[in-house]
């Protein structure tokens, strides 16, 4: 054993007391001179049950003398010590003058477990070792005790994360299927009701909101994926957060109108300036007031008001829902987490918005907390982002295209192996008036664009084959592909991603689904 070590462990014993209860104050005062040398902590005592009511997790080792076993109390002394919690087993050091045949040590044997015998008289070397010996065995004590501590914690943690993730999945698989279902059910009654114009717009809509639904599924998963990751970058640029509400509202505009909920929204007459991503605040607000939406009874009163403090933008999404347990106000933002599992599952999501929502908050430098009386007192969610003073010269880009049709017929080519997805983006094209063909793989794509002067083309990445990065350079190596306007839509979604689209020579990346919405706004570009 080198120096460091021996000096580690003699600093780690050195945090325990040492009890002594010895027959007279010269023994006293020599026990307690030779152990505090020694760097140890030592407490002389008048009493075995002196002792006893001194017994705690900080004593590492009690010293005693034959005289002591005969006090009326040593029976409270070792009672105390089988008192002792099971990871504990103070050592007592037991100083006799007639170790062989002693019916007083043969009785502190029997009534203590850990009990080691020295002559008494004893050297200062072997009291000393004795000592050491004990305390080293009392750390080790706790070393195991918390390894077997942090063992039960681990396993009462994987016991956890496996129930959450059971109740995750079954979330899920419930939440998928509700959509899916009134898609299917949808799509059935207008293939026999398609004459009727008022059903079919119904059905219509139905079908786009719960595609919607879906959409926002996949995306929440994704994007608590990426920022889990470090994938997700926020684009920073001079925002006024009322436009930001303006669009996060959006998201719970419809639960609002079918749950008939008293909305009310403040907001100050002025400007107030953050700096962020406006599409990821926006998807802050969405999750908060949709979130507000679900766990509010239909009636029910929700407001949105926006205001400042000390040089911080204060959102405040307040509700009369169905509250909170104190107990859980900062459980809430963690993965997976449902307060209320008894709630309808329709409205009870996937328990990872919360989560987002404080992922995203200080990925801006902010912060969000709940408050709630309670169950049944309604909630209010606190978001605080720090405000900025636009510079002379900056400001927000007011110069916006508004997204129209295309004011003239364009050559447009469509590439996806996924037959379905291909020939609907085709009718929606084609639909606009223009010219389109549609290819459903690599190579079909490249013979086709051979004389069809290209004005855009909307290509799948992942197919076998030639995949649509291949395609992509291709076709820019040909003539006029310079020009050409290329628009990768694939269900792959990262900056990586991203990435390797523009530079195999692609313009603009689309994650699927693609909305008709961002279709019209490539073809404004025209």
């Amino acid at each position: 054993m080198n120096a460091d070590t021996d000096t580690t462990r003699i600093s780690a014993v050195a945090q325990f007391r040492v009890l002594v209860a010895v027959p007279t104050r010269r023994d006293a005062e020599v026990t307690s001179n030779l152990l505090s040398k020694e760097g140890l902590d030592c407490s002389v005592l008048t009493s075995v049950q002196a002792i006893a009511e001194q017994l705690s997790t900080e004593v590492g080792a009690v010293i005693l003398t034959d005289l002591a076993l005969m006090d009326p109390a040593f029976g409270q002394l070792a009672s105390a010590m089988r008192q002792q919690p099971s990871s504990s087993d103070i050592p007592t050091l037991l100083l006799t003058r007639e170790r062989g045949g002693s019916q007083a040590a043969a009785s502190a044997l029997a009534s203590l477990s850990n009990v080691t015998l020295l002559d008494r008289p004893s050297s200062t070397r072997s009291m000393v070792s004795a000592v050491k010996a004990a305390l080293r065995a009392r750390q080790r004590q706790y070393e195991i005790r918390d390894q077997l501590e942090a063992r039960r914690n681990a396993e009462a943690a994987l016991r956890d994360a496996d129930v959450r993730k059971d109740e995750f999945l079954a979330t899920l698989a419930h939440e998928l299927r509700n959509p899916l279902a009134a898609i299917r059910t949808g799509l059935a009654v207008l293939d026999r009701t398609s004459e009727d114009p008022r059903r079919t717009a119904h059905i219509v809509g139905m079908v786009d909101r719960q595609s919607r639904m879906l959409v926002k599924l996949i995306d929440d998963l994704m994007d608590v994926s990426r920022i889990a990751t470090g994938k997700v970058i926020i684009q920073q640029e001079l925002i006024d957060f009322r436009a930001v509400l303006e669009l996060g509202l959006e998201a719970g505009q419809t639960l609002f109108n079918m749950s008939r909920h008293d909305f009310r929204l403040d907001l100050p007459s002025g400007p107030v300036w953050i700096r962020g991503d406006s599409s990821r605040l926006a998807q802050v607000v969405g999750n908060l007031v949709q979130n507000a939406g679900k766990y509010t009874p239909d009636g029910g009163r929700i407001a949105v008001a926006l205001s400042q403090d000390n040089g911080a933008a204060v959102l405040r999404i307040i509700d009369t829902g169905a509250g909170i347990p104190t107990s859980q106000l900062d459980a809430v933002f963690e993965m997976f987490t449902q307060v209320d599992r008894t709630l309808d599952r329709s409205r009870g999501g996937l328990g990872i918005g919360l989560s987002l929502v404080r992922r995203l908050v200080e990925l801006h430098g902010g912060t969000v907390t709940a408050h709630s009386l309670g169950v049944g007192t309604g909630s209010t969610f606190t978001v605080r982002l720090p405000m900025v003073t636009p510079d002379a010269n900056e400001g927000p880009d007011a110069d916006l295209k508004t997204n129209s049709p295309a004011t003239r017929r364009l050559n447009i080519l469509v590439v996806d192996d996924n037959r379905d997805l291909a020939d609907g983006l085709s009718a929606l094209l084609a639909h606009h008036g223009h010219r389109v063909k549609t290819a459903y793989n690599g190579g079909g794509a490249l013979e086709m664009a051979d004389g069809f002067h290209l004005d855009i083309v909307f290509c799948d990445i992942g197919m076998a084959g030639a995949n649509g990065h291949e395609v992509a350079r291709a076709l820019r190596a040909g003539v006029g592909g310079k020009a050409l306007l290329l628009v990768a839509v694939t269900g792959w979604g990262s900056q990586e991603d991203r990435r390797l689209s523009f530079d195999a020579g692609f313009d603009i990346h689309l994650t699927k689904p693609v909305s008709a919405e961002q279709v019209e706004g490539i073809l404004a570009r025209f």
